[in-house]
């Protein structure tokens, strides 16, 4: 068994469970989604983006580029939940959460791409 592999599909799949369980809920209410929980799959989707880099493949630059768009995408949502959190005078409102749910959903998109080619490329692997 290869670590390496291991402590990467953990990463991946991680990444993939938080940012889900950030996204279930209602899309307008604050009460649903829970700011550490973006914070979590923002810096696990990280770690996962940098497990990626070593890899010299086709496959790996596809996983890279699917973790790219989703740490693009969670940066940005956690920047709009900071500025409404602390500059904007409404605060986090419906129409806010509603944009950073928004965004949280095309990274998980993002990050199904990445375990489903996962998933492909395991089982392709002959031995």
């Amino acid at each position: 068994m290869n670590f390496e592999k291991v402590m990467f599909a953990f990463f991946i799949v991680l990444a993939l469970t938080l940012n889900f369980g950030f996204f279930i809920g209602d899309i307008d209410n604050p009460e649903h989604h829970d700011g550490l929980e973006l914070a979590a799959a923002l810096a696990v989707s990280l770690i996962a983006t940098i497990l990626k880099f070593g890899d010299r493949s086709q496959m790996g630059a596809v996983l890279l580029a699917t973790s790219l768009v989703a740490d693009l995408q969670l940066l940005i949502a956690a920047g709009i939940w900071t500025w409404a959190a602390n500059v904007s005078e409404p605060g986090i409102s419906a129409e806010i959460i509603s944009r950073i749910v928004s965004l949280s959903g095309g990274a998980l998109l993002a990050n199904l791409v990445s375990v489903t080619l996962l998933i492909a490329e395991t089982i392709s692997i002959r031995r």
